[in-house]
């Protein structure tokens, strides 16, 4: 039987994606000396709000997520980002593995409005890495086939600055919003019919007619 443990070192943005992608950068360690042939992980990333302070600031913008802060022992609960999957060649001992992380800028998603909410200076993420999979070892019999242990996890605290920064090389000073068609129709005739250049300015004059102030 192989004992495996997981420890997740860093995490950083993929410079060449054409996507928004995260890069979690595993340490995964075989304690028994067993030979593993290769690994089918797949890895559970959920976020941890209660392991960390949040600012008067912060919690404005968490508002629609948890309510007022004197509801949070009751709302502030972990909460699924995404769901993963890679393949790990062969190892003995040690071994590091990349594990993608595809995001998305959805505001829809919640994973996406918490961390819009949160400050950049010195504030983190804080993450939870939960691990399953098969595991394909090789020994003097033949192969055998084996299931990674569901209570394998990692925690780790992801800098603010890094989702910023993968969010800022994609959406450069953008976001990005889900609209009903029927909104958007609506939207794009409130455009034409006040000469408006663009969806942007007519969502912007929309908000300062309603009293909106927009920095």
């Amino acid at each position: 039987m192989t004992e495996l443990s997981f420890h997740v070192e860093d995490v950083f943005p993929e410079p060449f994606a054409v996507a928004p992608n995260l890069t979690a950068r595993v340490e995964v360690t075989e304690s028994s000396d067993a030979v593993v042939h290769a690994m089918a992980v797949r890895c559970q990333v959920r976020i941890d709000p209660q392991r960390r302070r949040y600012t008067d600031g912060e919690a404005e913008g968490l508002l629609d997520l948890f309510g007022p802060r004197e509801r949070w022992t009751s709302t502030l609960k972990p909460f699924q980002w995404m769901q993963t999957s890679t393949v790990a060649q062969g190892f003995t001992g040690s071994s590091v593995v990349e594990l993608p992380l595809p995001c998305t800028y959805d505001f829809e998603v919640t994973a996406s409005k918490y961390l819009h909410a949160l400050d950049e200076a010195g504030s983190t993420v804080p993450l939870v890495f939960l691990f399953s999979g098969t595991v394909f070892t090789r020994g003097v019999a033949g192969f055998g086939v084996e299931r990674i242990p569901w209570d394998r996890e990692s925690t780790y605290d992801l800098p603010v600055s890094v989702w910023r920064e993968l969010v800022q090389a994609h959406y450069p000073n953008t976001g990005w919003v889900r609209l009903d068609h029927d909104t958007l129709a609506a939207l794009a005739r409130y455009k034409a019919a006040h000469g408006l250049i663009g969806l942007d300015v007519a969502i912007s004059d929309l908000l300062q007619g309603a009293g909106e102030v927009i920095a």
